[in-house]
């Protein structure tokens, strides 16, 4: 990019190659690094322009039913849309280990990699899923974030996130958050033999997240997310809409003119899914 006589300086007294000067090397790291900037804020992912969206199934929890119920599902997915987000904690657990792939949900996970020939997926861990390291990368091509996606659909830039730890009422939850978010947690669980590794899973599935049955306790919790979605769109004027789970509950609203806060509720409770486009959402039941 720069020739010599531009930014090099023979050593004196020696005659001997010229040495790059060092404003010259600090001038291209700044530029790389605003074009990495620039890159990552304009240059979001397009998935296209109608998003079908599942959260919580919780498969390994739920009937053989629910999970029948999915598989057809997913079969059938490239006709309700041109995108798929699984928005977290699709399994109750799930761990990606470097030679072993869980046997309680290989089927869904093949199921994942044939929806992905034909459309894209998106894919959120969830407080019960988030540790799947590069395996649905990697074997399956599937974009995979532990916390947290951005991307467009359509015109729209979208947030995608399951919302464990942003609105918890109860410390333990918050706790759980931050543990299954920890690389020290990951590399321990590792060195545990896979059976042993889920039967601790079973042990700890009740902790792992808020449980609860309270309908009154859950509705604030919903209530409390509504308003952190709220306040994420108030605080970036570029986004269009934000995509939730968790809570289980479904809810679709316009928080201002086309931006939008859409939490498709609970797979296991009833199937519940969503399609959302760049001129609004819409929440569904599969049957």
């Amino acid at each position: 990019m720069f020739g010599p006589a531009d930014d090099a300086v023979p050593p004196k007294g020696t005659g001997g190659p010229p040495r790059i000067c060092s404003h010259r090397i600090r001038k291209v790291k700044r530029h790389k690094c605003l074009h990495h900037s620039l890159a990552v804020r304009y240059l979001r992912p397009v998935l296209g322009s109608q998003l079908v969206v599942v959260s919580d199934a919780h498969l390994g929890a739920v009937p053989p039913t629910v999970t029948e119920a999915l598989l057809d599902f997913l079969d059938r997915v490239h006709t309700l849309g041109d995108s798929l987000l699984v928005n977290g904690d699709l399994f109750d657990f799930w761990f990606s280990y470097r030679r072993v792939i869980p046997r309680e949900g290989f089927a869904v996970a093949a199921a994942l990699g044939a929806v992905r020939k034909r459309i894209p997926v998106v894919m959120i861990g969830g407080n019960h899923d988030r540790w799947g390291g590069d395996f649905w990368s990697r074997d399956l091509g599937i974009t995979f974030d532990p916390i947290e996606s951005t991307f467009s659909l359509d015109t729209v830039q979208t947030l995608a996130i399951h919302g464990d730890g942003l609105t918890e009422q109860h410390w333990s939850a918050g706790l759980m958050h931050r543990i299954t978010s920890s690389g020290l947690t990951i590399a321990l669980w590792r060195a545990i033999h896979p059976d042993v590794g889920y039967w601790l899973a079973d042990k700890l599935s009740l902790v792992l997240g808020n449980t609860t049955q309270d309908e009154g306790l859950l509705d604030r919790a919903a209530e409390r997310q509504f308003d952190w979605a709220r306040r994420r769109l108030a605080a970036d004027p570029a986004l269009g809409l934000v995509v939730m789970g968790h809570t289980h509950r479904a809810v679709v609203s316009e928080i201002e003119p086309s931006r939008r806060y859409l939490n498709p509720g609970a797979w296991f409770d009833g199937h519940r899914y969503a399609v959302a486009t760049a001129s609004g959402a819409e929440l569904r039941t599969y049957s």
